[in-house]
């Protein structure tokens, strides 16, 4: 499973996503796109939302993406 959160600096809600995957022992890549505009621009065209965080969740069968805090959606998307 590949993890990557999307977030900006000083987002509460992208700090919150990062605590709840550091509790669960949950490794991620963190994409900044207030510096990675390329990636911003990409992620934006992919979900169609400019808010931040957005989780994209890769398995081996899907392709999952959350917008926003959502500890349940969370929890079950990784299990």
């Amino acid at each position: 499973m590949e993890i990557t959160i999307f977030t900006t600096p000083n987002c509460p809600y992208c700090i919150k996503t990062k605590e709840f995957f550091k509790e669960q022992k949950i490794h991620y890549k963190e994409i900044d796109v207030t510096k990675d505009q390329k990636a911003a621009r990409e992620l934006i065209s992919r979900t169609g939302h400019t808010g931040v965080p957005q989780i994209e969740i890769k398995n081996k069968t899907q392709n999952t993406f959350i917008i926003g805090f959502n500890k349940q959606a969370l929890k079950k998307a990784l299990h």
